[in-house]
């Protein structure tokens, strides 16, 4: 068994491996994109991806002047990232989150928080319930931050009873959790998200992946994705509609280049 369970650690590993090794590639097309004058982008992640510091230090520096760095930005932008770590299993998933979030984020609060976001999506993904999946998951938290999240996405908790905006991560994570607790619908769960105010754009992208996740493609009105037009600047004007969208996801699942 103690052999199988090695090999099979081999293989995984190499591949995690050989995905992290991409870091510094990411965070050039992370640049290419800031550079492009995008519709919307944090202060943070401005700073971080245009101070012209190296990919492993920009984010580290950041946070050494500024000490405020648990912005939601690595949040929102992480369901792609779950889906593809998604079969690498509960460690490298979480991990993968952590070390592609510090690329802009050198708080390790927003590392723990998409860490927590990618093992939601892969355990949903493996017909658990995201939302009793929550304690366990919440044991592989950081002990720095795990009392903090444990309480914004404890049953009982209300976005009204945040202590910040929902721009940083702590918030914006569990108004997204309690949106997919309080609905029974991908719309509804969207709705209660964008109705709460603040951060909208974030909040909600974060509640879609988790309820897409969880209701499946078919619960989306198609009147939502019949209107979908991402542009992703500084790629030579490509757009993603909702074919371009779906392709993504398979080759994400697939693991293809």
């Amino acid at each position: 068994m103690k052999r199988m369970e090695r090999a099979i650690a081999t293989v995984v590993g190499s591949a995690v491996g050989d995905a992290l090794g991409a870091l510094p590639d990411i965070f050039a097309r992370f640049q290419r994109w800031a550079a492009a004058d995008p519709k919307d982008i944090g202060l943070q992640t401005e700073d971080v991806l245009t101070n012209a510091m190296p990919w492993d230090r920009a984010a580290a520096m950041h946070f050494q002047v500024n000490q405020r760095a648990a912005g939601n930005g690595s949040l929102m932008r992480a369901s792609t990232s779950a889906i593809h770590f998604a079969g690498a299993g509960r460690l490298p998933t979480m991990d993968a989150a952590r070390r592609i979030a510090a690329l802009t984020h050198g708080d390790r609060a927003a590392w723990e928080g998409t860490a927590i976001f990618h093992e939601l999506i892969r355990r949903t993904l493996e017909g658990v319930e995201p939302l009793c999946a929550l304690p366990d998951i919440l044991d592989l938290v950081h002990p720095d931050h795990r009392q903090r999240y444990a309480t914004v996405l404890a049953a009982d908790w209300h976005p009204d009873q945040a202590t910040e905006f929902n721009g940083a991560v702590w918030p914006c994570l569990g108004s997204a959790v309690w949106a997919l607790r309080t609905t029974t619908s991908f719309e509804g769960a969207l709705r209660a998200a964008i109705d709460l105010g603040g951060d909208t754009d974030t909040v909600a992208a974060v509640t879609g992946g988790l309820a897409g996740a969880h209701y499946g493609l078919d619960a989306i009105p198609a009147r939502w994705t019949q209107s979908l037009h991402i542009p992703l600047p500084g790629f030579g004007g490509r757009v993603l509609r909702l074919a371009e969208l779906i392709e993504l996801a398979r080759r994400l699942v697939a693991d293809e280049d």
